[in-house]
């Protein structure tokens, strides 16, 4: 004769057998959530600290009197706090009008690479299906491996004889070599919109442009800020093409106005380090502000 135990109402023998897999998988699967990637965790720690060090050392540096800068101990805190350097820095790299420069050739490349880029991705993801479109965009996608300094020599000559060796020749030219990675996200982006939306605005009669302008650009936003602080960081940091194509020194930018230091001032590291942080500071700032609009444009574009 068998003994079992009495079973609950509404259970059966193969029920509490699964109850009690179906516990320790739902156990098992909790330890593993838990459970740390420490690989991926020392990578990710170096690489911040490869950024935050730095950017430490450059803080401290800056806010150091001259004879604290040389005594050869970059980590120490600045005792005491001065702010010599920014003055000087200030004086030295005529701060305002470098920084009006800057700011003249960041903005058009980003106003002016927004609107191309949008304009060009537009008719190449709507026209898809015709040749001249879809080669026209693994043109631009050639023009990707195609660097500035490749085409140094043949930029400066066309823009001097065009009389653009200034701060504006500097912003088309960024704008040129943003375009064709601009134009890739876009287009991604564009995919991902339902040509749906554009027949019903058809139907009631809108134009191209209408429904450019008042259905497509609007909802181009998160990829639009996305593409805005890319084209930011590449014309602000830069510091080749200003460098070359700019024929006043009187209306160079700031990255270039940074190479005095290296030079001048070679040992007067406390202006150094506060004008290289005068200068990146906007970088920093803008792209604190607009990082959660690059991140939502960067995932929407990838998601068809």
């Amino acid at each position: 004769m068998s003994l079992q135990a009495p079973l609950r109402p509404g259970t059966t023998a193969t029920g509490s057998i699964r109850s009690v897999d179906a516990d320790r998988s739902s156990g098992s699967g909790k330890a593993g959530r838990g459970r740390s990637n420490w690989p991926v965790t020392v990578v990710l720690v170096l690489c911040a600290l490869s950024v935050l060090v730095p950017l430490y050392v450059t803080l401290t540096m800056a806010f150091k009197t001259t004879g604290q800068a040389v005594d050869g101990n970059a980590f120490s805190l600045p005792a005491p706090f001065s702010v010599d350097g920014f003055v000087q820095a200030w004086r030295l790299t005529d701060f305002p009008r470098a920084f009006g420069v800057s700011v003249f050739v960041a903005a058009i490349t980003v106003v002016g690479t927004i609107l191309l880029a949008s304009f060009t991705a537009y008719a190449i993801a709507r026209n898809w299906d015709r040749r001249l479109f879809r080669w026209s965009f693994f043109y631009l996608l050639a023009a990707m491996f195609l660097p500035f300094p490749v085409l140094a020599l043949s930029q400066v000559k066309l823009t001097g004889l065009a009389h653009l060796d200034n701060p504006l020749g500097v912003a088309i030219l960024h704008v040129m070599f943003q375009l064709s990675f601009s134009v890739l996200l876009f287009t991604a982006f564009l995919r991902s919109i339902p040509a749906e939306l554009e027949e019903s605005a058809r139907i009631d009669g809108a134009s191209t442009g209408q429904v450019f302008w008042r259905l497509v650009f609007p909802l181009l936003a998160p990829m639009s800020a996305t593409v805005g602080i890319f084209a930011f960081l590449a014309s602000w940091n830069d510091f080749v093409m200003p460098s070359l194509i700019t024929s006043d020194p009187a209306l160079q930018t700031l990255p270039v106005l940074q190479q005095m230091f290296q030079t001048q001032f070679s040992n007067n590291y406390n202006v150094s380090f506060a004008s290289y942080l005068m200068a990146m500071a906007p970088a920093i700032i803008v792209y604190l502000v607009t990082q959660r609009w690059v991140m939502a444009g960067v995932t929407q574009g990838a998601i068809k």
